[in-house]
């Protein structure tokens, strides 16, 4: 099954992120079928290749929660924003 997620990039502190399609249990720090963009969470600003964006969710991709959640802010997608929660130690 096909997944858009963030890869952390950048140094301590200054991290940003790189949105890509991949495997859902491949290591999003390895190989990657496409870069689809970035997105800075200091500044709030990202670059996204929306007509790629919406080929790969129309393929099956699924986004991760916090991924979605950036999509609905950009407006590429129409939906609700989804809970992000990590699990408990």
């Amino acid at each position: 099954m096909l997944t858009i997620k963030f890869s952390r990039k950048g140094k301590k502190d200054q991290s940003f992120f790189r949105i890509i399609v991949l495997e859902k249990t491949k290591d999003p720090f390895g190989d990657f079928l496409e870069d689809l963009g970035f997105y800075n969470p200091r500044l709030k600003e990202s670059s996204l290749k929306i007509e790629r964006i919406k080929h790969w969710l129309s393929k099956g991709a699924q986004p991760t929660a916090s991924v979605h959640n950036l999509l609905v802010n950009q407006k590429i997608i129409e939906a609700a924003k989804m809970k992000v929660s990590k699990n408990p130690k």
